[in-house]
């Protein structure tokens, strides 16, 4: 038997018309997605099945609307018997959430919670500060941490090798972009984001969230789960509570959460969400890897 481990989707996955194929056919996903609308306040299957993209991208409808589709998409798998084997869970930034109410280290509607509050403090920060990010294309982690380190700005993902984000103030990120185009890398990338995420210019969202984080108690996890942060499984609620607060801030550590699955004996992976893009990283870290995405409807295969 294959040892299964899935992928959430984080930030940047979204698309109009998410999740729309799954809430035409079936009652779980009916149910989740109106639960999230009262919970949130807002017309959540709206912004995911109409948009308008301006509005789904936003920072505080963007999450919930991620951890609600891959939340769904897991509960489809579980339905259908397609989780046999399943022993690892980790999601990308936002996606880490996900995967820990998947865990069932707190039930769906808690996750919910954390994570319209957790965009909504991230969407502040945005929007009191002039952050922007750029993917870096080529290069060894040392030649990035360098750069950063020269233009003061932060690498926020390690997506794969060869790929990687920085992030941090835009004059300085557009400074590191030109400056970079001369130092061996194979491309430097602005990103057309709303703020400069995994960064210290997110550190007003990282303190509210820690002490939001105090009225919350998250149960052990019932699979493991390897957070972005270090790479290594949180296993309590200290643990967790510690690395959701620093992740914030912090490097995704994607590379190291692929190896620690892969070092768990994981040999299948199915990436929860849209896009396909931790399937493409997925791919890019070890061809060797069976992986596939689960979007829609027909990807479920029921």
């Amino acid at each position: 038997m294959n040892t299964l481990g899935l992928l959430f989707s984080g930030q940047g996955a979204q698309a109009v018309g998410m999740g729309h194929s799954l809430y035409n056919n079936s009652e779980t996903a009916k149910r989740l997605f109106d639960t999230a609308n009262g919970i949130l306040g807002f017309d959540l299957k709206q912004a995911c099945f109409e948009g308008p993209v301006e509005v789904l991208t936003q920072t505080s409808v963007c999450q919930p609307a991620l951890y609600v589709h891959g939340y769904i998409i897991f509960s489809l798998l579980k339905e259908s018997g397609m989780l046999e084997g399943l022993k690892v869970v980790m999601g990308n930034s936002l996606g880490e959430l996900t995967a820990l109410a998947a865990a069932g280290a707190v039930d769906f509607e808690t996750g919910l919670r954390l994570v319209a509050e957790r965009g909504r403090l991230m969407q502040a920060a945005c929007e009191a500060t002039q952050g922007g990010m750029a993917a870096v294309l080529g290069g060894e982690v040392a030649d990035v941490q360098a750069l950063c380190q020269e233009f003061d700005i932060d690498i926020s993902n390690v997506n794969s090798p060869g790929q990687m984000v920085i992030s941090g103030e835009r004059t300085k990120i557009e400074a590191a972009v030109l400056a970079g185009k001369d130092r061996g890398f194979k491309r430097i990338i602005p990103l057309n984001v709303a703020g400069a995420y995994h960064s210290r210019l997110m550190e007003p969202a990282r303190v509210a969230f820690e002490a939001y984080l105090k009225g919350v108690t998250f149960n052990a996890p019932q699979l493991t789960v390897f957070t972005n942060v270090t790479g290594e499984a949180v296993t309590n609620d200290a643990s967790i509570k510690a690395m959701l607060v620093a992740q914030i801030v912090s490097t995704v550590e994607w590379v190291k959460c692929m190896e620690s699955a892969k070092q768990a004996g994981v040999t299948e992976f199915i990436e929860c969400g849209p896009g396909g893009v931790l399937t493409g990283l997925a791919r890019r870290i070890d061809s060797a890897l069976s992986v596939r995405a689960v979007a829609e409807w027909d990807d479920v295969g029921l």
